[in-house]
């Protein structure tokens, strides 16, 4: 007769459970709004105008 992994059904019911929280926060507040750093990067001002001035 085969063992029963009890650890591999702990971490199934634990992500479940995440999962309904998850689904209950975002019913709740809406989605994430996504982090800010993936704006379009700024064009690097500083070292055009070191280029200039040494030239």
């Amino acid at each position: 007769m085969a063992k029963i992994n009890y650890a591999y059904e702990k971490r199934q019911r634990d992500i479940a459970k995440k999962k309904k929280q998850e689904e209950k926060r975002l019913k709740k507040f809406g989605p994430e709004q996504p982090p800010a750093t993936e704006e379009t990067p700024k064009p690097p001002t500083e070292e055009k105008k070191e280029s200039e001035s040494g030239s």
